[in-house]
């Protein structure tokens, strides 16, 4: 039996698309060439993977298994490269980094300049995605490792906290709460409070700030993103909590938009760096924490 890498990679691109010519095209080869390296998978393991036709391919149940398999042995290699190429020199080559939208726009454009001075030879690709998706990109080795809100509990992951973001509740420059000195979520329990869509997860850490189970967020209207929020906000529609990274990179300069501290004590969200126990590079990621704490902003 000989297997190959190639093989490997060829099928899992397949099990992926469900389409040749797209699976080629991920894979940089031809479309026989990939067809050619799928059969001899098949004929190296004596099984049926996949059942090919004119209009669509099926992978058999075994073939359903041996994807499955396949992705994790990829991972398994790729992590083998990156751990002896950190092992000579530590943030080379290629990383993979996840970062959810609500941290992006805001730590990375100061972290970025100083990591690239720093570590030259560091190739770092940026995956901007929801939580979910980058965990799940986590588990299958398309990310190396995610910057993101903590915590989130899980075997198969490890995390490092890197720095707490507090929240500030963020109302029209003339409502009554822009005259408070602090906040609390009882003077705001009956406020129109406007959120990110479902899928944030600072939409779950804003409503725990509230520490008020009935505030669900006004219905009808949501934001895609931070900026939006803040300008409906600006706008009188109601009051939102922004996070603090966002107010220091300045989100909130908005011309009708007032901030108010949270009172001692409200809830906060933690953001660090999560990684597969398996990756074997916690040194490299403690390392690259640095970047994202703000004493080094």
């Amino acid at each position: 039996m000989s297997l190959s890498l190639r093989q490997l990679r060829y099928f899992t691109a397949l099990s992926k698309t469900l389409h040749f010519g797209k699976a080629a095209e991920q894979c940089f080869v031809t479309q026989s060439t990939l067809s050619a390296g799928i059969k001899e998978l098949e004929e190296s393991l004596g099984v049926r993977l996949a059942e090919r036709t004119k209009r669509r391919v099926v992978l058999t149940p075994l073939g359903q298994d041996v994807a499955i398999r396949a992705q994790n042995i990829l991972r398994d290699a790729n992590e083998l490269i990156a751990f002896t190429a950190s092992s000579r020199k530590p943030l080379s080559g290629t990383l993979r980094l996840g970062v959810i939208p609500t941290i992006a726009p805001y730590l990375l454009p100061h972290a970025l300049p100083k990591l690239r001075q720093e570590f030259p030879d560091l190739d770092l690709v940026l995956v901007e995605d929801q939580t979910e998706r980058l965990l799940q990109a986590l588990r299958d080795g398309r990310v190396d490792v995610v910057l993101m809100a903590l915590p989130w509990p899980s075997q198969e992951f490890t995390s490092l906290t890197l720095f707490t973001d507090c929240f500030m509740l963020a109302c029209p420059k003339g409502h009554p709460l822009a005259k408070l000195k602090t906040a609390s979520a009882t003077d705001f329990a009956e406020e129109p409070l406007l959120l990110l869509a479902d899928g944030h997860c600072l939409r779950e850490h804003a409503l725990r700030a509230c520490a008020f189970k009935g505030h669900a967020g006004q219905q009808g209207l949501e934001g895609a993103s931070l900026l939006t929020i803040a300008q409906m906000v600006a706008g009188g529609l109601g009051i939102t909590l922004l996070p603090q990274m966002a107010v220091d990179a300045g989100l909130a300069r908005l011309s009708n938009l007032a901030l108010v501290p949270l009172k001692e004590g409200s809830s906060a969200r933690e953001i660090g760096l999560l990684w597969r126990k398996t990756s074997g590079r916690e040194e490299e990621f403690q390392k690259l924490g640095q970047f994202f704490t703000p004493h080094q902003q």
